[in-house]
């Protein structure tokens, strides 16, 4: 329970605190979870006003509302806080009634289109093996020490966030390595917390759906940057040409990582095959256990991380050695007679073609490529035909499949997709809308030492349908495939 007052303290242009030593209970921004003592925040979300709801939230008890605009009707009981906007201030007010958790851990954000939950996890799993007590945030779950959380959103909103971040602190932790979304920096998911550091790890084409342009979805990964304070590390991909960009108005201590450029942390590729990467890093030759360009930055990104972090060189890249990273990246295993499946999250036109191109760099002659791909319904559509192009430029075969559909139709999405394919690549694409009869066809088409890869899901464990989410695993489904080949 906290006064008014104190909850609303950083807020600007704020008017209507006529009674500040009003106790609150709780902070709720869906007028469905108010409790008696609330304070009800009247959030314009993209598809419903909460504005509508304040008078249902009065009635179940809500003693104050922050709106952007006052209701005719006032309840002459409740407090009528007038802001500018109602999401900004609600990311202050929940870092206030929790008594600004993240100030009390060393929290790092990563943000970028790709990598993220990779850096997110690694960083995680590094810190534990340092000996450190840890929380993390990601699209896959969430982290208090060994304690798993279910996660719903890749950054959740500020009330959650506020709370884990507290049971963190509760919990004795040191350190928090989040994914910062470009949703939540616009949405103010992030406002009010205190960031020791900031990853940058690339941006290409997604959530256009929701930004609209690439601009605005660059300047919303950028706007994390600008709000980053004096104290912490900006940490960007210098090979990505939008690195830069990040650095332009942050306070935070500029370095940056790369492969291709002079940087901070540098790393060169000695090896790279199914069983793992050879990387010379910053003068150091160490095997990982992880696969692709792709993952040789991120494993850079969380040692430059590591390192700003004040841990020791030898001890960082000694337990990164050992690390296997995200669930459903890059995740690989052989058939009894020696086909290899591939289940990965890319869900982007760079992230499929990032996945492809590590598989022809390591791939050992003329073994077929078989790729089961999807989009998404209900995202952003600009990007179907693109992926179905990359798909069909770096395999085989591509069978375009449902992702999870939602409430869109399968057959319309798999249609978007292919207006995407050439006259040239139509002899190599084929649709089979029953994802799960697309992955037994990729079985049935591969012969010894062919590769399939399952692209989109990853660690996803359903498929949504409708607004129904039915129990769906592309690895498991792939395994069973994979005995009955034996």
């Amino acid at each position: 329970m906290k006064l008014l007052t104190e909850i609303c303290a950083g807020i600007t242009d704020l008017t209507g605190l006529n009674k500040p030593d009003r106790e609150i209970t709780a902070l709720v921004f869906d007028s469905r979870k108010v409790v008696p003592g609330s304070l009800f925040f009247a959030v314009r979300g993209t598809l419903v006003d909460g504005h509508r709801f304040i008078e249902q939230a009065i009635a179940s008890g809500a003693v104050a509302v922050v709106c952007e605009e006052i209701p005719q009707n006032q309840n002459p009981d409740t407090v009528f806080i007038r802001v500018k906007e109602a999401s900004e201030a609600l990311g202050f007010a929940a870092a206030n009634f929790y008594d600004h958790p993240s100030q009390k851990l060393k929290l790092v954000g990563v943000t970028g289109t790709n990598g993220k939950t990779t850096i997110a996890t690694l960083l995680f799993q590094l810190f534990r093996e340092l000996g450190y007590k840890c929380g993390m945030l990601s699209t896959v779950e969430n982290r208090i020490n060994d304690a798993i959380i279910p996660a719903t959103h890749t950054t959740p909103d500020p009330i959650a966030l506020n709370e884990l971040l507290l049971e963190m602190v509760q919990h004795g932790c040191d350190y928090a390595f989040m994914e910062v979304s470009s949703h939540s920096v616009v949405q103010h998911r992030i406002t009010g917390l205190h960031f020791a550091g900031g990853i940058f790890s690339n941006l290409t084409h997604d959530h256009l759906d929701f930004h609209k342009t690439f601009d605005n979805y660059l300047k919303a990964k950028k706007g994390f940057f600008d709000g980053l304070p004096n104290t912490a590390f900006a940490l960007i991909n210098l090979d990505d040409r939008n690195g830069k960009v990040m650095l332009q108005n942050t306070k935070a201590s500029k370095k940056t990582y790369a492969l291709k450029s002079m940087a901070d942390f540098k790393a060169k590729i000695l090896e790279n095959q199914f069983g793992g990467l050879l990387l010379n890093i910053d003068g150091q030759e160490v095997w990982f256990k992880m696969v692709g360009s792709f993952n040789a930055y991120n494993l850079l990104a969380v040692y430059g991380s590591a390192i700003l972090l004040d841990q020791d060189k030898e001890k960082v890249l000694t337990a990164l050695s050992r690390l296997d990273g995200a669930v459903g990246r890059f995740d690989y295993f052989i058939s009894a007679n020696k086909v290899i499946g591939i289940v990965d999250y890319a869900h982007t036109p760079d992230a499929v073609q990032n996945v492809l191109s590590t598989i022809k760099d390591i791939r050992k002659g003329n073994e077929q490529v078989i790729t089961v791909i999807g989009c998404g319904g209900d995202r952003d559509k600009t990007k179907r035909p693109v992926m179905a192009t990359v798909a069909c430029d770096w395999s085989d075969k591509v069978i375009l499949t449902s992702d999870n559909p939602r409430s869109e139709e399968p057959d319309q999405i798999i249609r978007d997709m292919q207006s995407g394919i050439t006259p040239d690549q139509q002899r190599k694409a084929f649709a089979i809308a029953d994802r799960k009869e697309a992955i037994k066809a990729a079985c049935h088409l591969a012969q010894p030492n062919d590769i399939i890869l399952l692209a989109g899901k990853g660690h996803e464990k359903y498929q949504e349908i409708k607004g129904v989410k039915y129990p769906f695993d592309d690895k498991q489904i792939l395994a069973e495939q994979f005995k009955l080949m034996s």
